[in-house]
């Protein structure tokens, strides 16, 4: 961060708080995170300031609603970094932003799915993950800001958002629409609505050797079926290439087994899987909406080019998983 910015930024931090270091962390195509080494009151903190990049995502949360939820999480013994403070003053640092404690760990996802040990090994990680699902599908804080329960079952209301973007694009995509038509024509009924992460999966969680160490980026969350944080947890394109169905670390009778103790509620395996293939359309309009970034000059990035190319893999896991 350059001086222009760290300087309003060290003003506007409260009495007896100094920056020592600031790094932007790797990672974050959506949002940026830098790390953030203080001292309060002569006390050494490790700390993260969470901000947007240059373009951002039409359905990603605001930074003021994050940290919302980013509040309830932690009240409700979710394990996730401990938020401290947010600004929604722009002329800080030109955007709106908050920090939070930063959470040692490894939220790297080739070495997670490599790894036989960290988490306290697979089983015990896809347990310990099943366990802060349960935590946070149990959330039911004041969260005004997210729209009401819907009243239409949660799957039509994903196929009418995701025609909505994909009517949007440049160019069709008649896979991601047969695979929506199939996802309308086999919706259940509308059910429990719950506080969903909409984005719990291999990479967004940090572990240590032994634990869950923090869980991460909470910009998509909302209401919804629980099913739906099972079945993009479980989803192909979050395995990395591991044959481990639970996000490439683990069994699935394990995750359905410690979910259903921790929440109290039973897990329906036929939904999971619509819900996995609702995961792999919706993780392909967020790659089209990606590589648009830099398409349209709004952010050049090889990365967010480079993610377009995901989407033909994306449309035949879609295909294999509805014919």
């Amino acid at each position: 961060m350059d001086e222009d910015r760290r300087t309003p930024l060290a003003a506007w931090l409260p009495d007896g708080v100094s920056i020592i270091a600031m790094s932007l962390m790797s990672g974050g195509a959506i949002q940026q995170n830098w790390k953030m080494d203080v001292l309060v009151d002569g006390t050494p903190e490790a700390w993260v300031l969470r901000t947007d990049s240059t373009a951002t995502l039409t359905h990603s949360r605001p930074r003021e609603e994050e940290f919302a939820l980013l509040t309830a999480a932690y009240a409700a013994g979710v394990t996730v970094p401990q938020p401290l403070m947010l600004c929604t003053d722009k002329s800080v640092i030109g955007t709106v932003f908050f920090i939070m404690r930063r959470v040692e760990g490894i939220a790297a996802a080739h070495r997670i799915v490599r790894s036989e040990t960290l988490g306290g090994g697979r089983v015990a990680l896809v347990q310990k993950l099943a366990a802060e699902l349960a935590r946070i599908h149990a959330i039911n804080a004041p969260l005004p800001f997210l729209k009401p329960h819907p009243d239409e079952p949660p799957g039509l209301r994903f196929v009418a958002e995701m025609r909505g973007h994909l009517d949007h694009g440049r160019r069709p995509r008649p896979m991601l629409e047969w695979g929506l038509r199939h996802l309308e024509r086999h919706a259940a009924p509308r059910g429990e609505i719950v506080l969903c992460h909409n984005d719990f999966r291999t990479g967004n969680y940090m572990v240590d050797e032994y634990n869950v160490t923090g869980v991460l980026d909470w910009e998509f969350s909302g209401w919804g079926d629980p099913h739906e944080d099972l079945g993009w947890l479980c989803a192909r394109c979050w395995r990395f290439g591991s044959e481990a169905e639970v996000g490439g670390v683990g069994p699935r009778d394990v995750l359905y087994a410690a979910y259903e103790q921790a929440s109290g509620r039973r897990v329906d395996d036929a939904l999971v899987r619509y819900w996995e293939i609702a995961a792999t359309i919706r993780w392909a309009v967020i790659a089209i909406s990606q590589a648009e970034r830099h398409i349209s000059g709004t952010e050049r990035s090889l990365e967010l080019a480079l993610t377009g190319h995901i989407v033909p893999e994306l449309e035949l896991d879609v295909m294999r998983a509805t014919t």
